[in-house]
């Protein structure tokens, strides 16, 4: 998790008026646990269809599981401003992944200190001892930042914990040894623990980022821990976070092969953070890849701390998993009044092999559909100028499925243009001869809140060399998720228009764009 920006004053005036890390457990509850639907959605810029706090500040996905119908959502919360402060876990909970439900907050600091990013998991053998054999305990592991000994420059602030819910994840108990991992060797940066059973060994494996590489420890009852290796890429200076370690079996294939994400907080494709990937094998003590195949689950600006859910049945087998729809080069200052940050769409993961190469496809969970409205359907379409889309609905709160015959479409790049009444846009490019998809978002809406946030153009590489180009594209009033031939690529990108986007268009240069058969679907609300 995170504290990804160096301690502020404004974050010590925070803590000192919190005790040092905020050990008044009660400061904010009521703000979470008012589960009632209040309607925030006329809020502007708050996204209709992706979840976000009802109020103030949100970053990393926590302590994601599945247990008796329900995915829950744990988040890295601050309860008393809508910028970074001394870190709670929100909580929410849902049936489908797309409609939540606000629960209180689960985790709140204490004398050890405030509680940053990490994982839980459902003990089904009751390994910790902590339930019993008929009532399964939730182990949330996460890490103690405690800020007195960070100003202190200790360097030993930051350990991993435990607490345990007997409800099915509504109520925790913080383990009284804690910590479980102390911080021996006085690691500044030294957190976000997440969990996975290892069936060969019959051990808990437990990941977390230290700094320039991940640590591996194993545990029989997750309680007593043993290091085990390191990973790490030789020479990296990027502060590595938000570790997730799973297995996925190869698509078409009994190959089985273990993925280690990784969240780096800089020198991302496109600036800033980002979340990779590494496909290898892990054997109970190491993990093993090729370092210089790290891979890059989503090539835009605004997918960070990705990580899976835990405990999904056997009989769904899918991979699932959300992320963070912000960057921490501009998190705290964009232009949302009451709230900030919103969560990607939960996705799939799935594994190919691609040209002797592994490499992970992603894509919106099958439940997203239930939102769908009636689509237009676009009939087979020559494009070669700007050309205005027929749709009778909200351009800012649709699904847009375009297919382009590569075989005949004879211009070297196209576009995918929003426009608003502002004279504000957002435009989606392809370039054939570079091989690259580009987002603009230069022109999008507020100017203001960040030199970062609207420099440059985005860019993400596309294969061209093939008979159709699949282009799925899901906006949100302020946000696009772009998914490229069933995932291949995937590209998240925000941005704060200053009022929605009520056109879209395609256009065509040097040459003809043939667009096959598509469609536009209007997306409800999950108000």
């Amino acid at each position: 998790m995170t504290s990804k920006i160096n301690i502020t004053s404004i974050v010590i005036l925070l803590l000192s008026v919190a005790l040092a890390c905020g050990c008044k457990q009660s400061s904010k509850e009521k703000v979470a646990a008012d589960s009632s639907k209040v309607s925030v959605y006329k809020e502007k810029h708050r996204p209709q269809f992706h979840f976000t706090p009802q109020a103030n500040w949100m970053n990393d996905p926590n302590g994601m599981f599945y247990f008796e119908g329900k995915y829950h959502l744990f988040y890295q919360y601050f309860p008393d401003s809508t910028v970074w402060g001394p870190m709670h876990w929100g909580h929410a909970e849902s049936s489908d992944m797309i409609h939540w439900d606000h629960l209180p907050i689960a985790l709140f600091p204490d004398s050890i200190g405030c509680i940053f990013s990490g994982g839980a998991i459902v003990d089904n053998k009751n390994t910790s001892g902590f339930g019993t054999d008929q009532v399964p305990p939730i182990i949330a592991t996460f890490t103690h930042h405690d800020f007195v000994g960070e100003k202190a420059k200790t360097n030993d602030f930051q350990k991993q914990s435990l607490a345990y819910s007997t409800d099915g994840g509504v109520h925790w108990e913080k383990y009284k040894g804690n910590p479980v991992i102390p911080n021996k060797e006085k690691i500044k940066d030294f957190r976000d623990p997440k969990v996975v059973w290892h069936e060969a060994t019959q051990k808990w494996i437990l990941v977390l980022a230290a700094y320039d590489r991940v640590k591996f420890y194993a545990s029989p009852n997750l309680i007593d821990w043993q290091f085990l290796s390191d990973f790490a890429i030789e020479g990296d200076s990027r502060l590595w976070e938000c570790p997730d370690l799973f297995q996925m079996k190869v698509e078409g294939s009994n190959e089985i092969k273990w993925v280690l994400i990784v969240s780096i907080q800089k020198e991302a494709p496109n600036g800033g953070t980002a979340t990779s990937y590494f496909v290898g094998e892990f054997d109970g003590k190491k993990f093993a890849a090729d370092r210089a195949k790290q891979k890059w689950l989503d090539w835009g600006t605004d997918n960070y701390a990705f990580v899976t859910w835990n405990n999904v049945p056997a009989d769904d087998n899918r991979v699932l998993g959300i992320g963070w729809m912000s960057n921490w080069q501009y998190a705290q200052v964009v232009p949302t009044e009451k709230w900030r940050s919103a969560m990607t769409l939960p996705r799939e993961l799935t594994l190919l092999k691609v040209e002797n190469d592994y490499q992970i496809f992603s894509l919106p969970v099958a439940e997203f559909s239930v939102l769908r409205g009636q689509p237009t359907l676009i009939e087979k379409k020559v494009v070669s100028e700007k050309t205005m889309l027929p749709v009778s609905f909200s351009p800012s709160q649709a699904e847009y499925d375009f297919r382009i015959d590569l075989d005949e479409s004879t211009a070297s790049s196209f576009d995918i243009e929003f426009e608003n009444s502002a004279g504000e846009s957002y435009l989606v490019g392809f370039n054939r001869k570079d091989g690259k998809m580009y987002v603009d978002r230069t022109q999008s809406g507020k100017q203001d809140f960040s030199k970062e946030f609207y420099k440059d153009l985005h860019h993400a590489p596309i294969n061209f060399n093939k008979s159709e180009l699949h282009i799925r594209l899901i906006m949100d009033v302020a946000s696009v998720e772009i998914f490229i031939d069933n995932g291949a690529v995937s590209f998240t990108s925000i941005f704060f228009p200053s009022e929605k986007y009520d056109k879209v268009s395609l256009s065509a240069a040097d040459g003809n764009l043939l667009l096959s058969e598509s469609r536009i679907y209007p997306l409800n609300s999950i108000e």
